[in-house]
């Protein structure tokens, strides 16, 4: 098989794509909840 600009530019949107869903799969996890919750509030805590 052989590999032209249009295959490369087919490959790296692919792989563009697979990154956009993993990182939206961990920003959204049950277990991240906790985290962005305290990091959310960090503005209104008093010193």
């Amino acid at each position: 098989m052989e590999f032209d600009i249009n295959s490369l530019r087919s490959l790296a949107t692919v792989v563009s794509f697979l990154m956009f869903i993993g990182i939206i799969a961990w920003a959204y996890s049950r277990g991240k909840a906790a985290d962005f919750e305290q990091a959310a509030n960090l503005p209104f805590e008093q010193d």
